[in-house]
């Protein structure tokens, strides 16, 4: 069931929450990871014995219990679970969640384990956006990571879906949003030092694409990959 909410620009856009199969997935993925490095740390430790057993146990602690919480916040609402299932963490009216609102998920996290995370899957399965106790708190829901990439779209980019727009590089729908932003920001900044950047991320962006031999490394070429980006998210409306 999609969630349909409207834009700070008047736009409306329908968003996918992630189903409770998804997130299960996400999640054993997460704790996989997390019970690998525990392992590791004191596999290394009877090794190396680099430190105290201590600071090992509270280091699996920190670990463990701060995990969700640093990539939510440092990772643009992703853990490495959701990354390879290609969800996001986002506020239901469609912005990034602030710090606060990833905090509130974080601290009833373990209220959401009750009764063996029952509790939180009872939540995810009858509310309208799959959302646990965590999420309700936050005003924030998990959705598929195509629909956080439509939302970042603003009003004036709707110019570029007119019939007569055509994309010049298809490789520009292999852009994540981060890199998009990445390019954004370095348009955005004017210093003395902005034509060396744009020359310098240019060139990567080439080679990263692999963009046709020939292709100028400057401003316009930043300019057409972030229209035709958009031009591609758009698409998928």
């Amino acid at each position: 069931m999609d969630n349909t909410i409207i834009t700070g620009q008047y736009v409306r856009i329908d968003q996918t929450p992630a189903s409770a199969g998804e997130r299960l997935l996400a999640l054993a993925i997460d704790d996989i990871l997390l019970l690998l490095t525990v392992i590791g740390l004191f596999k290394l430790h009877d090794i190396l014995h680099f430190t105290s057993e201590l600071f090992v146990i509270l280091l699996c602690a920190f670990i463990v219990g701060f995990y969700s919480l640093l990539c939510e916040i440092f990772n643009n609402g992703q853990s490495v679970g959701k990354r390879l299932m290609h969800l996001r963490v986002t506020h239901v009216d469609g912005s990034e969640p602030t710090i606060g609102s990833y905090l509130l998920r974080w601290l009833l996290y373990p209220v959401d384990l009750a009764f063996g995370g029952g509790l939180g899957l009872v939540f995810v399965l009858v509310t309208k956006n799959h959302q646990r106790l965590g999420d309700l708190a936050g005003g924030t829901m998990v959705i598929k990571e195509k629909d956080y990439r439509r939302l970042h779209v603003s009003l004036d980019e709707f110019d570029y879906l007119t019939k007569d727009y055509s994309p010049v590089y298809p490789q520009a729908a292999d852009l994540s949003l981060e890199q998009v932003n990445v390019i954004t920001r370095t348009l955005q900044t004017y210093n003395k030092e902005r034509e060396a950047r744009i020359a310098q991320l240019s060139r990567k962006v080439i080679d990263t694409l692999r963009l046709p031999a020939g292709t100028r490394p400057d401003e316009m070429l930043l300019q057409t990959l972030v229209r035709d980006y958009q031009y591609y998210a758009l698409e998928e409306i």
